[in-house]
């Protein structure tokens, strides 16, 4: 079943009304940002829960900054949104969430300031992102991330993800399911779209965010699990590519990927090249946590629908 319905210029339309001209600005430029928000159905409750979805519209907001976009709603006022879109899908399924704002004016020529700003939403059920999520086979893209001083990376800025593309195409063009860029100094950065953690001696390290990241939620959501639940915290720090081929495990984090294990890397195995124990263990929880089913963490998950009162026994 696929979205029917769009926020658009303000209201919910139907989803074949939300369109938008070709000479579109944002079209045009990229110059445009995004969020990606899953929603995680729990058949136990028959409930829909949409998992951190008041900080994803915090990050938006940040990144609608960057481009000098105003939009005229709070991050409560996008969940709010939100939440009513879902209601009136009414999927009973995951489901992943796309807000877009962008810069709306149908006119050539490229600038940030004194345009008109637009935010949409829609969604559909979503999946897996990578096929091989439990034992991806991946490559070092020939590609360097962006660098902060020229597209900022903590930006989800549209036009920023055709770097991603070229990262991604060449590794699926070339038999791989995913790549690793590298940044301009040569240190491991992120996937084309997800954050990377490598396991090395029993410590877990992760790219700082001036290694041209991306500010990654489910990055920060698995740095607490690891050091609240698994007693292993964090290391940020650079990582070199040479230390890829030496880590015991390798996994990806995202929205998107939510957490896949990395196998294989430039045709070198990673650890026993099956998924390792920290990124089994972190699985299991992370899916425990996103579908409410562990109440320290439960006011990560906002439910969609309203509670069904059970009636009491006579």
């Amino acid at each position: 079943m696929k979205g029917q319905f769009a926020f658009f210029k303000g209201q919910i339309v139907g989803i074949e009304d939300a369109k938008i001209s070709v000479r579109t600005h944002a079209l045009n430029y990229g110059t445009g940002c995004f969020e990606g928000i899953r929603g995680y159905w729990n058949d136990e409750e028959q409930q829909m829960l949409v998992f951190r979805l008041h900080e994803h519209f915090e990050r938006m907001i940040k990144s609608c900054a960057l481009l000098f976009m105003d939009l005229p709603y709070s991050a409560d006022d996008l969940s709010r949104i939100t939440i009513d879109l879902l209601r009136r899908e009414g999927y009973r399924e995951d489901a992943y969430i796309r807000p877009l704002a962008y810069k709306s004016d149908e006119m050539i020529g490229v600038r940030l300031h004194g345009l008109k700003d637009e935010i949409s939403i829609f969604a559909t059920p979503f999946g897996q992102y990578v096929d091989n999520e439990e034992g991806a086979r991946v490559m070092v893209s020939s590609w360097r991330r962006v660098d902060d001083n020229s597209m900022p990376a903590r930006g989800k800025i549209t036009g920023t993800y055709v770097n991603s593309a070229f990262a991604k195409s060449e590794a699926l063009m070339n038999g791989y399911d995913e790549a690793i860029v590298l940044n301009q100094n040569g240190h491991v950065s992120e996937g084309s779209a997800e954050n990377i953690f490598i396991v090395r001696d029993g410590v877990i390290i992760t790219p700082p965010v001036f290694d041209n990241i991306l500010e990654g939620i489910t990055r920060s959501t698995v740095m607490q699990l690891c050091g609240e639940r698994l007693g292993m915290p964090v290391q940020e720090r650079s990582i070199d590519r040479s230390e890829l081929y030496g880590a015991d495990e390798v996994f990806f984090t995202g929205t998107g990927v939510q957490i896949a294990a990395v196998v294989e890397i430039d045709k070198r195995r990673v650890g026993s090249g099956r998924m390792g124990p920290v990124a089994a263990g972190l699985r299991d929880l992370y899916f425990d946590v996103v579908r409410g089913r562990v109440p320290a963490y439960r006011h990560w998950c906002t439910p969609v629908f309203e509670p069904v009162a059970v009636p009491t026994p006579a």
